[in-house]
């Protein structure tokens, strides 16, 4: 019998020690701690995640249970519901939001050579966001109607390895269309968006900045066309069109030329109209291009199902964006240590091996590519890079 580390242990070994110190350091996260420091909670905290654990006391049982094997996970603090509660409460989340990003340029590094469906050099992003629904008497703080609270999870995500590069946490009444403000444009980039973040002037700054955009147009688009290019209509494609603005605020906002795509859905029959700013890219491209975000759907299904979201460990703003920022660092953790072990098996195949086998002394290699895991799952269509057919969204 194997008798190396756990298998917790090993998912752990990915997280650069250094980098988590500095970010501890920089909020003073230990400061005056005795016992169960920063380094436990993440750890406790990850562990919840990677098990799928609904609550503070389901947290506390379970350890309890392997009370033995605390150490060797690398807790050292006794783990208790008041003691991660009061962690939760007071250590700032900025500490686990930090690290995060100090994981996203790691991870993005070993995906840079991925397909992700589409032909290009360029990076492409896709921007959305998801509400995350609470009990208004819990939240307070995220009050959204009179009647309930919510949350919203901005996020960046490059399609290149479906790898979050920015992710910003509001109140669920901030519109999506204000965190383009938070995004600094990077020139050459492709930003692919649904029509919520259609706003001409945030819209003007991109082609400023030299980046470019696919976003889906709304119904009531005031616009003339100057030209229109030859389409193949079998493959969807309805019109490939040069457009200026013709609305009174619209085209003060955007005064150049917009490329208009119509596309119809071959399967559904549906027919949606795209506006870009990219003039080289065939038609068929920018259409390609607004499929894939649907990767981001994927990727917010991920989050919902591994936030255990009908179960916040905490009700503070401070504990529900630790729960969120530490749900964030295992996902890219995982998918650090799948490219680096290259691992074949999809992040949700990974995801639902290492819940039941957290406690388990054998290699991650060894646990990770034996047959029959792939096949037992049923594979979706659209299935992302990293991702494997989840719930619904």
């Amino acid at each position: 019998m194997h008798s190396g580390p756990l298998v917790f242990s090993q998912v752990m070994s990915f997280l650069p020690p250094k980098v988590f110190q500095r970010c501890v350091d920089r909020y003073r996260g230990d400061f005056s701690v005795k016992r169960f420091s920063c380094l436990d909670q993440f750890r406790t905290m990850a562990f919840a995640q990677l098990t799928y654990r609904e609550s503070l006391r389901d947290i506390e049982a379970c350890l309890r249970a392997q009370s033995s094997k605390l150490y060797h996970m690398g807790i050292r603090g006794k783990v208790s519901r008041s003691t991660l509660a009061d962690a939760n409460e007071t250590r700032d989340w900025r500490i686990y939001a930090d690290l995060a990003h100090s994981l996203i340029p790691q991870a993005r590094k070993l995906y840079l050579g991925e397909d992700f469906g589409v032909e290009l050099d360029q990076t492409v992003y896709a921007l959305d966001a998801t509400t995350i629904d609470l009990c208004l008497s819990l939240f307070p703080w995220a009050e959204f109607r009179k009647t309930k609270s919510a949350i919203k999870l901005h996020t960046l995500l490059d399609l290149r390895g479906n790898i979050p590069t920015f992710i910003h946490i509001s109140e669920g009444k901030v519109h999506e269309v204000n965190i383009l403000d938070e995004i600094p444009p990077e020139a050459g980039a492709i930003y692919v968006m649904d029509r919520g973040y259609l706003d001409f002037f945030r819209l003007q700054r991109l082609t400023q900045a030299l980046a470019f955009f696919v976003i889906r147009a709304k119904s009531n688009l005031a616009c003339r066309r100057l030209y229109s290019a030859p389409v193949d209509r079998d493959s969807g494609l309805l019109c490939d069109q040069t457009i200026i603005l013709t609305g009174p605020n619209s085209k003060l906002y955007y005064p150049g030329k917009l490329r208009r795509i119509k596309v119809r859905d071959l399967a559904t029959g549906k027919t949606i109209v795209l506006l870009s700013n990219n003039f080289n890219l065939p038609s068929e491209t920018i259409a390609q291009l607004y499929r894939c975000r649907w990767q981001i759907e994927l990727f917010f299904k991920w989050i919902k199902q591994n936030l255990r979201i009908k179960a916040f460990y905490g009700t503070s703003e401070n504990a529900v964006k630790t729960q969120i920022w530490t749900a964030v660092t295992v996902y890219l953790l995982v998918a650090i240590m799948k490219k680096r072990l290259q691992i074949e098996a999809s992040l949700y195949t990974i995801l639902q091996v290492l819940s039941v086998a957290s406690f388990e002394r054998i290699p991650l290699n060894q646990l990770l590519t034996k047959t029959g895991y792939e096949s037992e799952l049923h594979q979706d269509a659209n299935q992302l890079n990293l991702f494997g057919n989840h719930s619904g969204h």
